[in-house]
């Protein structure tokens, strides 16, 4: 399963992604953890050294590779400066598997039990030039062309705000949890999320943060409903571990850990729809396509598209 955590800055969504990353890990699952925050903090939350943290090659700075080797020999796709973030796979294109070894894996490095991937830092050379989606792309193009198996799962760490939308990345997630603080700025990007993701069918579930109060729970239990899924309360050792001091997960209370519980009970809960995954696809690479790629590369897009080509255990074999 595809699984993000959004929200607004601050709002603790890294470390709660990584708590839930660290519960996976525990009950034996594979996992692999992607970094696609413009601020690259879930290493840290994770525990990880900044050694190893610097140790993972950025998948935004091997685009070209990354490309080259996913375009394999479909012949929508004559050469990776012809793919963009958008271009689904099709017949002769290379998909992805967790745990595979292969040139786009070649950019993660296994770090404890986990499987790190990062899209990278915004540095210095990216300054009035470019913007953050061009490393997203790498994270785009990755769970496009990943085909992951039951009991497998990959968990993003997305950017800060509403910035999530602004690309088709957001459909690329089986489930989405919105860390939310209990004040009105965090049930605001709340109503954002909701509005922008209406239309698409994108599971989003509300996790409360910094929950101290009964009060707390009820203010945000009246303004998002049946959306709040479960809240975290404060923990001594979170805060902790933010302050970074060394962190297991018997650190925590009972009424933590069965948040985490909860988490994956609703994450497992969701059945995998891979004609959604195509046909979403497909929709924003047109829409890509009509706004800027087609101008940007020169050809006509839309001809990428295989008409005859869906995402799912099945195309292993197609493609």
């Amino acid at each position: 399963m595809k699984v993000a955590f959004v929200g607004k800055g601050g709002s603790g969504k890294t470390t709660t992604s990584s708590l839930f990353i660290r519960h996976l890990v525990a009950e034996g699952l594979p996992v692999v953890a992607i970094d696609a925050d413009i601020n690259q903090h879930l290493g840290a939350a994770l525990g990880l050294s900044d050694e190893a943290v610097a140790s993972v090659p950025a998948l935004g700075a091997h685009l070209d590779v990354i490309k080259e080797y996913l375009r394999g020999e479909n012949p929508r796709i004559p050469s990776a400066a012809q793919m963009v973030k958008t271009t689904p796979p099709g017949r002769g294109s290379r998909l992805l598997r967790i745990g595979d070894d292969d040139p786009v894996h070649a950019f993660s490095r296994r770090l404890g039990d986990v499987t790190f991937m990062a899209a990278g830092q915004f540095d210095d050379k990216d300054l009035g030039v470019s913007c953050y989606h061009g490393k997203t792309g790498a994270v785009e193009l990755y769970l496009n062309h990943l085909v992951d198996g039951p009991g497998e799962y990959v968990v993003v760490d997305m950017t800060a705000g509403a910035d999530t939308f602004a690309s088709g990345l957001f459909t690329r997630f089986d489930m989405m949890f919105l860390v939310v603080e209990p004040t009105r700025k965090g049930v605001a990007v709340y109503q954002q999320y909701t509005d922008h993701a209406r239309d698409y069918g994108v599971n989003i579930s509300v996790v409360g943060n910094k929950v101290q109060t009964a009060d707390d729970e009820t203010f945000l239990r009246d303004q998002v409903g049946d959306d709040l899924l479960t809240c975290m309360g404060h923990q001594s050792a979170i805060r902790a571990m933010e302050q970074g001091f060394p962190f297991n997960l018997d650190a925590l209370d009972d009424a933590a850990r069965q948040v985490l519980r909860r988490l994956q009970e609703e994450v497992d809960a969701q059945p995998k729809d891979w004609e959604k995954f195509s046909r979403q696809a497909v929709e924003f690479h047109i829409k890509n396509a009509e706004s800027w790629g087609n101008r940007s590369v020169g050809v006509d897009l839309s001809q990428q598209i295989d008409p005859d080509f869906a995402m799912g255990p099945g195309a292993l074999t197609v493609a």
